[in-house]
């Protein structure tokens, strides 16, 4: 088994510990989840795993042959390269292999002896898929949503999510044992991240992955480590079973604390009482003991951080009588694109709606349709009249950059004091010095935050979410959860998260070209119905195919040459196709073969065809001889 070891890891940027005395170590053929808020240093570790930074004190070794493909965020390629001249670099030791193949051919060709030499070199060139990568290139490219359209784009023309798709694409088609992806699933839409969930459960190496997707890693890992204070703490299980565990962990610790608390301000009492009385003596034994049980660690001196939980308090009379939304027919088409048609909607107080589906099918438009903010082609829609819609946009602003955060919270609530703003932004996990900082000066995820907050306290009876929880790290979109866990009125949200849907929807519009079918339940619900449906599906078409095999097996018998031979005849001729499958598994050896794909293609028909009617021979002899 392979390894990956960090040992005794430490890094500092500008005095600023990032990482202190980490150890850890992964194997291959586990898949393990990295987690912790942002800026803890996760990326910070994989770089130094990776090489690309080298540790202050410390070090990380591998097992000898341990192949690394790392996934950075960050990603850079020729601007004028295309999609596939970038992608194919996967494949250039395959490319380097047919190349001494072609070598090697022309040497036999010339009179050389190196049949064997070619024979190892073709045997390598098949088992590293040299047959195959054209195909292997096309599945990759498609499940991460590229299609033929994009053949010739150029990496000039790529926007960032492009790009990042492509370095995925690459690192996933060189195969290496061991992956470490950062953030794999920025960029894909839900069917690409499926897609990407599925291949990764397939991976034969081992995989450290950075992600905020909870649904992936529920779905994936079977350890979760988690960086936090410069330190990391590994638990073993899924996503899931890694919150209940910690969640026991920090209650069981804070009793203990309370408990160790307790404890040591009695004896500081004694102490204190008696040092100078009749009891002095006792008095310094309880100190020194007091004082090696406090440095040998055997108390919980500081209190643990538990996750800030505050109900929010909505405004009362959020839920509305009769339907909040009816749609009817909507369409909407974009030149000679069309995004979707005759959509329908029926939407009751309190429900909540999950969209989602693949990019470019028209999700964030609907939601402007309905709002009046985008003209539709075609349909009616209708809100309630009491209702009050709160939207949150992916692209929207609307914040002050020179207003304190904390000054954000109160211009919504201004009956709130600033204790109670601070507390309600501290379970949006807004540390005490970022509550007083400019909004100009918060991160893109910190901004999301802010607005979704400031919505979240317009109370409105509608809300409308276009991906909330992009940008926000795994802590922030539990925050939001839980939030909209208090809240009573009716919620419409897109969302490629799979983790949000299933805990926020209880119906889902699933959008995809030419289709739009809503679902009962939420995200978990609807996979198992789709994959209900796809079992059907398949053992439908088994029993179809089962019976025109049997169909083609009776016409067969009823055609058969074999029925007028006698079985020394049937004999002869398996022989003479026994013969034949060896010829032709000679001729794959012929570089004149070798150096031709379409030839190699051919013999391979020719080759099957032969064993086809080899084993249709075999088969008649059988039953020959059982008559016999």
């Amino acid at each position: 088994m392979g390894t990956v070891s960090v040992q005794g890891v430490c890094k500092q940027f500008g005095g600023q510990i990032v990482l202190d005395q980490v150890s850890i170590e992964f194997h291959s053929g586990e898949i393990v989840g990295l987690v912790g808020p942002n800026g803890a240093g996760k990326s910070t570790l994989f770089k130094i795993i990776e090489g690309e930074l080298q540790p202050d004190l410390g070090k990380v070794t591998w097992s000898k042959g341990m192949d690394l493909g790392y996934l950075a965020q960050e990603t850079s390629f020729d601007p004028s390269a295309g999609l596939r001249d970038v992608v194919t670099t996967a494949f250039d030791h395959i490319f380097a292999m047919e190349k001494k193949l072609h070598d090697l051919s022309d040497r036999m060709a010339a009179g050389e002896d190196v049949m064997a030499h070619y024979d190892r070199l073709q045997h390598q060139f098949e088992a590293a898929g040299g047959y195959d990568y054209e195909q292997r290139l096309d599945q990759v490219l498609g499940g991460l949503g590229f299609g033929p359209q994009d053949e010739d784009l150029k990496v000039s023309a790529m926007s960032g999510g492009q790009k990042s798709r492509v370095a995925l694409a690459k690192l996933l088609l060189r195969e290496s044992r061991f992956l470490m992806l950062d953030e794999p699933t920025n960029h894909l839409d839900i069917d690409a991240v499926r897609w990407l969930e599925k291949f990764l459960a397939g991976h034969r190496g081992g995989a450290v992955i950075i992600s905020h997707d909870r649904y992936l890693l529920d779905r994936l890992v079977s350890r979760v480590v988690e960086l936090e204070n410069h330190r990391l703490v590994s638990y073993s299980g899924n996503y899931t079973n890694y919150v209940q565990t910690k969640e026991l962990q920090l209650l069981t610790q804070g009793r203990q604390f309370e408990k160790d608390r307790e404890f040591i301000e009695k004896e500081q009492a004694f102490i204190a009482k008696h040092m100078a009385g009749q009891r002095t003596k006792e008095a310094q034994g309880r100190r020194t003991r007091l004082e090696r049980r406090m440095a040998d660690g055997e108390f919980v001196m500081d209190k643990p951080t538990e996750n800030r939980k505050v109900k929010f308090e909505f405004d009362e009379g959020l839920s509305l009588d009769g339907p909040v939304l009816r749609a009817d027919g909507l369409a909407k088409a974009y030149d000679e694109k069309q995004l979707f048609s005759d959509l329908t909607i029926r939407l009751d107080s309190g429900q909540r709606l999950g969209i989602t589906g693949p990019n470019g099918v028209g999700k964030s438009t609907l939601l402007k349709i309905v709002q009046d903010l985008v003209e539709k082609d075609a349909g009616e829609f209708e809100f309630h009249r009491k209702a009050h819609i709160g939207y949150y946009a992916q692209d929207a602003g609307g914040l002050k950059e020179d207003q304190l955060v904390v000054d954000a919270i109160r211009e919504i609530r201004p009956v709130f004091s600033e204790e109670q703003a601070r507390t309600l932004l501290g379970a949006f996990h807004f540390t005490e010095e970022r509550v007083f900082k400019k909004l100009g000066q918060l991160s893109g995820g910190e901004q999301s935050r802010v607005r979704l907050l400031r919505l979240l306290l317009t109370s409105p009876n509608v809300l409308i979410f276009d991906e909330p929880t992009n940008h926000l790290d795994i802590a922030s979109r539990e925050a939001l959860e839980q939030a909209l866990a208090d809240y009573e009125g009716t919620i419409i949200a897109v969302s490629h998260d799979r983790y949000f849907l299933d805990r926020v929807a209880d119906r889902l519009l699933v959008m995809r070209p030419g289709v739009c079918r809503t679902y009962t339940g939420n995200y978990s619900a609807y996979i198992e119905e789709v994959e209900r449906e796809q079992q059907e599906q398949n053992k439908q078409k088994k029993k179809s195919q089962a019976k025109k095999n049997e169909q083609r097996k009776a016409e067969r018998r009823k055609e058969s040459p074999f029925d007028r031979m006698t079985i020394d005849e049937i004999e002869t001729v398996i022989m003479e196709r026994e013969a034949l499958v060896a010829e032709l598994n000679e001729r794959f050896a012929d570089p004149e073969v070798m150096k031709d794909r379409e030839k190699t293609m051919a013999l391979s028909d020719e080759l099957a065809a032969a064993k086809a009617d080899l084993a249709e021979a075999e088969d008649a002899w059988s039953e020959r001889a059982e008559q016999a």
